[in-house]
């Protein structure tokens, strides 16, 4: 697996079994409803991840575009289909987004060539 792929998985893992670990009620229902949010319904998953993909580049939060990524990787998107997204999402947001457009190329490089 990549370094970077794994570095942020490995911190997301901990950091979010730390926080609902607290047996916050309000956090958890957040983070359940965060989840079901994104399994398949009228949309199938390949399309909510890249909607999520576009809000997260336009909200320019980089924890969220690789969650996205990864989901979207995971789940069969094609590059071509990614990249087409986060044009859309650079559109959208403009210029304040390209940081965090080079990152999400990265992030996705990391993902394609994990072993």
């Amino acid at each position: 697996m990549s370094e970077l792929v794994k570095e942020f998985n490995d911190y997301r893992s901990k950091m979010n079994d730390k926080i609902l670990a607290d047996n916050n009620k309000i956090i958890k229902r957040i983070f359940n409803l965060d989840t079901n949010a994104f399994a398949a319904g009228a949309l199938d998953v390949k399309t909510k991840e890249l909607l999520g993909l576009v809000a997260s580049t336009v909200l320019r939060c980089d924890d969220c575009i690789k969650y996205h990524l990864e989901a979207s990787y995971k789940a069969g998107v094609p590059k071509e289909q990614v990249v087409e997204t986060l044009g859309i999402a650079t559109l959208i947001g403009g210029t304040i987004v390209i940081p965090h457009l080079r990152r999400a190329y990265e992030y996705w490089d990391a993902l394609e060539t994990q072993s």
